[in-house]
């Protein structure tokens, strides 16, 4: 290939190599391939912590044409490993923005590349599975590049919440608020946390790592578990964590891989999916009330239908319509609940966001 100052190359641990221009900062990223079929809300996907070690393809075929918000971040930064995109926008038209998706990237030191067919490889990836892939607009040589690859840990039995999650505990809400909750930080996106202060709940957001003595000082009315990266079987002491949080018998609400550790907890396995379901309408019912809900998605990880099939203490609550994995648990002797999508919709539907309804009716109880 012929270099130039706007080239890149975006090699898949298959060896497919695909080659475009180069957005974000000049350099190298590596990490597992993912997609998101999503037309709008790049920027809070772009700044989900359970994006973290994943480069995205964005499906939607402009991506960057409305700029980017302050307010729309999932975090305090992007978390993403690498972005590739069919058509990269560098103005934007809505007046609200603050800057450019361009310099946004360039700003959280992105890497990334343009001028692919992302609908194509959207499909090969369906086809082929998550992989590991590296992008590049610094180096050209294949050899190279395929000996970084090597390099990439593979996201079976990774860990990487203790990466995102809080170094230290804070609080928001009401401090004079009726209910007290401990929500336990692997990688807690923005919205969840005001969907818990915005029913005037006081929280106190507490590190991945803390002891259960820890939070208990909180002297809190329930727990919440957050969502994160990373594959939950390798996160052996979330899991005694969460198995020490259900025996308090105070309610518990978890979210994505909150949901895979509270399933771990109870002794139900977690698997990798063939691609993971990452967007924003996937159809979900509720097998309790019989409705359907439109949901938005981001996980490479699900529970085993097997397992809770052959537990007398778990009942399914929620399905996925398309492929037909489960979606929400419930242990049946204690006010413990979870779903694997993200009810707080950021982007996306507000169909779900009853849940965290629900976890105050529970709070109350």
């Amino acid at each position: 290939m012929i270099n130039n100052s706007n080239s890149a190359v975006l090699l898949l641990a298959d060896g497919l190599l695909l080659k475009g221009k180069s957005i974000g900062k000049l350099g190298t990223a590596s990490g597992e391939i993912c997609f998101n079929t999503g037309m709008t809300g790049y920027q809070e996907v772009f700044t989900d912590p359970s994006y973290t070690g994943q480069v995205l393809i964005m499906n939607n075929p402009h991506i960057g044409n409305y700029g980017t918000k302050k307010t729309d971040s999932e975090s305090a930064s992007v978390k993403i490993s690498g972005l590739i995109l069919r058509n990269f926008e560098n103005g934007f038209s809505r007046i609200q923005a603050n800057e450019s998706l361009k310099n946004y990237l360039e700003n959280n030191q992105i890497v990334g590349i343009e001028g692919i067919d992302t609908r194509a490889l959207v499909k090969y990836i369906r086809e082929k599975g998550a992989m590991n892939c590296i992008i590049s607009s610094e180096i050209f040589d294949i050899e190279s590049l395929q000996n970084l690859l090597n390099q990439c840990p593979d996201m079976n039995g990774l860990d990487l919440s203790n990466t995102v999650s809080t170094k230290i505990a804070y609080d928001l809400g009401d401090t004079q608020s009726k209910y007290k909750v401990a929500v336990i930080d692997f990688g807690v996106k923005a919205n969840i946390l005001n969907c818990l202060t915005d029913r005037g709940i006081h929280i106190r957001v507490f590190p991945a790592n803390s002891s259960i003595e820890e939070i208990n000082a909180f002297n809190s009315n329930g727990y919440f578990i957050s969502n994160g990266p990373g594959d939950p079987s390798a996160m052996k002491y979330a899991v005694e964590l969460v198995n020490l949080i259900i025996q308090e018998n105070k309610p518990v609400f978890g979210i994505c891989l909150g949901h895979q550790l509270i399933a771990l907890a109870n002794n139900i396995g977690t698997y990798k999916m063939h691609n993971g379901h990452r967007r924003l309408n996937h159809p979900v019912q509720n097998i309790v009330t019989s409705k359907c809900e439109i949901t938005t998605q981001n996980h490479g990880f699900n529970i085993n239908k097997e397992d809770i099939l052959n537990n007398e203490n778990i009942e399914i609550t929620h399905i996925n319509l398309n492929d037909s994995s489960i979606e929400g648990i419930r242990m049946k002797t204690k006010p413990v609940f979870s779903v694997q999508y993200h009810p707080e919709a950021a982007p996306g539907p507000h169909d779900s966001r009853y849940l965290f309804d629900d976890f105050v009716k529970l709070l109350s109880n």
